[in-house]
């Protein structure tokens, strides 16, 4: 007799910065859950009522085997579909049923997979700072801890604490001025290079904060630092500008935290015009189609460095590492540094030692969550601010 969906839940959780939402779903089977990331930060209330007023009626009583076919009839279900919503609503799902099935295998869903290729992945972590000697001093801290990856901004994203001049009148927002980010951010990655040596691997994340023309030629004044690689140097809806940044200089690029559409990450895998993948593993859908991305990126030789700030939860951290030790053409992943809270919530979220993220010894995902703790930090209801976005005279643009 098969196991089947018994209940489907919608845990969300605010032990920081960033909401959470947590999928929790439980079985025919006394005892035996699995949990899944379905973290959309931005939109989390929007995720959470797809998840219990449409996937969970379409849902109960399905074989928790048919991870496949639940799946691809999640995604079609809805009929129009590859929409951050829906997508990390089947993700919740998804990899809530790989966790069950490597709970009742009594396996890792990395062994599920196929196994490991390595005992650990090497993370990167965030060295911001007001000044460019700031960064450094905050280089050198992640260095004398082991990291060997680092992510070096200034400022924030888009180096927003230069002297802007705005209209009379200016609404509220997040402002920037992009072409003060390309001098700035490039006098502060050749004074950190040149400070801290070539051994450590800096990387830089644009976030998309650039005109594509502007992106080409800030992809090529960076080369001579030797990045481990720039992220996001455009947006999703200029991925056709890569062609003209890959002709031009051999700076190593990363990109895909925002994409949904397969359509979005196989242009550029097929044709060899970025390095690394980073999709939001739950933005994508779920561990099945990351698992299928991996095996289509090997054939071309690009790398992964899956998403993992703050706003993708613990539960998804753990996702992102059970593919990093299995897919042989990983490169790095991104790591939030999660706080003692976390941990009290999240028991069996992966540590960290000499810049390496090891797994621990326990089945499926490898991770828990203290739903009664969890309830003690509920979601708060704001509207973001980061994300209202403009350049000097007000202009909005993307973040």
């Amino acid at each position: 007799m098969p196991i089947t969906i018994d209940d489907i839940k919608v845990i969300l959780t605010q032990p920081g910065k960033s909401r959470l939402c947590i999928v929790k779903v439980i079985t025919s089977e006394p005892g035996l859950y699995g949990l899944g990331c379905a973290t959309f930060t931005q939109r989390i209330f929007a995720v959470a009522t797809a998840i219990e007023r449409h996937l969970k009626p379409f849902l109960l009583g399905r074989d928790v085997d048919r991870i496949e076919e639940i799946w691809r009839m999640s995604m079609v279900h809805g009929y129009w579909r590859n929409g951050p919503v829906l997508n990390n609503a089947i993700s919740g799902v998804d990899q809530a049923l790989w966790d069950i099935k490597g709970k009742r295998a009594g396996m890792s869903v990395c062994d599920l997979l196929g196994g490991k290729v390595r005992e650990a992945a090497h993370v990167y972590v965030h060295a911001d700072g007001g000044s460019k000697e700031e960064v450094v001093d905050n280089v050198r801290a992640y260095m004398e801890r082991g990291f060997r990856y680092i992510r070096v901004q200034m400022g924030g994203y888009g180096g927003q604490g230069g002297q802007l001049i705005k209209p009379l009148n200016a609404p509220a927002g997040a402002y920037f001025n992009p072409r003060a980010y390309c001098r700035d951010m490039l006098e502060m990655i050749a004074h950190v290079r040149e400070q801290v040596g070539a051994e450590v691997e800096l990387l830089h994340d644009i976030h998309e904060r650039l005109a594509p023309i502007h992106a080409v030629q800030f992809a090529k004044d960076v080369e001579p630092f030797r990045l481990f690689f720039l992220e996001d140097a455009l947006a999703p809806e200029d991925i056709h500008w890569f062609r003209h940044i890959r002709g031009q200089c051999a700076t190593p690029l990363a990109m895909g935290e925002l994409f949904n559409n397969p359509q979005e990450w196989q242009l550029l895998i097929q044709e060899r015009l970025i390095d690394f993948i980073r999709m939001h593993i739950s933005q994508m859908g779920g561990i099945t189609p990351a698992r299928n991305v991996a095996i289509f990126a090997d054939l071309y030789g690009a790398r992964t460095a899956w998403h993992g700030p703050s706003d993708t939860s613990p539960v998804g951290h753990a996702a992102n590492l059970q593919l990093d030790l299995w897919h042989p053409n990983f490169g790095v992943q991104e790591w939030y540094q999660p706080s003692d809270l976390d941990y009290a919530i999240f028991p069996g979220l992966p540590i960290v030692d000499a810049g390496y993220l090891y797994p621990n010894d326990e089945p499926g995902l490898g991770i828990d969550i203290d739903e009664r703790l969890a309830a003690k930090y509920p979601c708060q209801d704001f509207v973001e601010e980061w994300t209202q976005t403009r350049l000097p005279d007000g202009t909005p643009v993307r973040p």
